[in-house]
């Protein structure tokens, strides 16, 4: 991973280096602030390469963006972004559709070699992430791709799918388990940015929900929200395959292929993140009773806890706290 910030540069150099080096050799874009409030300005961002694309999260204070014709031909790219607010909002214009907000939380979509203007709403600037997919990339090869125009999601349905899939591909671009898990890293990111891709097409109306790509795009989304939905529910006593396919909108049999597919069955998957969030606990709180541990991550009973545990790990949780080592 690639950071920056502009702590990097004197002060009153930052937001010409901003503008002249980052913003338009880096993102090909104009950036302009007023002079009289320059010397305040921040930005930081962090640039990702992964699963054939390039994932950007940038942090700034309130400036303005244009990607203007002029820009375009100096840095053509050829890739279609999905967006993720995480800040205050922002306002899209100077497009051949309507202008449009976008508030926090929302995502939205473009090829990148089209014109638009970009500001952020209120004094929190800039706050989003930025899923840069080169059109070569992807196989739902259409023209059409290259005339999206910035526009927000409409479909509510998609906006949980699309959250899930960039919290995985956080989570697995930062997982570093030696060179079998960096394969198996690369192979999930390169899944999960074709879903993110083909998320977008179906919300433009280029790839039907139905057809083969849509539908492997959907079953990846729904995998992550299913997980998803299980770690926020561990302690729930109802967490069952019933509940998270209600919540997920799917049958319970549609539910059970989506794991059989990941070769972790929903049951497995349960008992995993609970293991898991328990021995998060057993680090960060050294001092608090396994009995509390286990049934705070959903074990319904301390033996049951220390047989399941034993069975994955080889050991006791006792042993496991004793040694404060996550590597057993």
């Amino acid at each position: 991973m690639y950071r920056w910030c502009t702590d990097e540069v004197e002060p009153h150099d930052r937001f010409d280096y901003w503008r002249e080096v980052r913003s338009k050799g880096l993102f090909g874009v104009t950036a302009e602030l007023e002079r009289e409030r320059r010397a305040d300005f921040y930005g930081e961002f962090s640039l990702r390469q992964l699963g054939g694309a390039g994932l950007v999260e940038l942090k700034a204070s309130h400036y303005k963006v244009e990607r203007s014709t002029t820009d375009i031909a100096y840095a053509p790219s050829d890739s279609i972004c999905v967006y993720q607010q995480l800040g205050s909002g922002g306002w899209f214009g100077g497009m051949r559709g309507s202008d449009f907000s976008i508030a926090n939380g929302s995502f939205a979509t473009s090829h990148t070699d089209l014109p638009y203007r970009t500001v952020p709403l209120g004094d929190g600037g800039f706050h989003l992430r930025i899923l840069k997919i080169p059109v070569r990339n992807i196989p739902a090869q259409d023209k059409r791709m290259r005339e999206l125009s910035p526009r927000m999601f409409n479909d509510p349905g998609l906006a949980p799918l699309l959250g899930a899939c960039f919290a995985d591909l956080d989570e697995v671009a930062a997982a570093d388990d030696g060179a079998n898990g960096a394969q198996a890293s690369s192979s999930a990111q390169a899944s999960l940015v074709q879903a993110l891709a083909h998320l977008a097409l179906i919300e433009r109306g280029i790839v039907r929900p139905g057809s083969r790509l849509g539908q492997a795009a959907l079953r990846t989304a729904r995998l992550s929200q299913a997980r998803r939905l299980i770690a926020r529910h561990l302690q729930d006593p109802n967490l069952a395959p019933v509940m998270v396919a209600d919540l997920l909108g799917v049958s319970v049999r549609h539910l059970h292929m989506l794991f059989e597919a990941a070769e972790r069955s929903f049951s497995q998957t349960v008992t995993d993140e609970r293991l898991q969030q328990s021995r998060r606990l057993m680090r960060e709180a050294p001092d608090r009773l396994i009995a509390d541990i286990a049934t705070s991550c959903g074990f319904e009973s301390l033996a049951t806890y220390y047989r399941v545990f034993n069975a994955a790990y080889g050991m006791a949780p006792g042993d496991f706290r004793a040694q404060g080592s996550e590597g057993h």
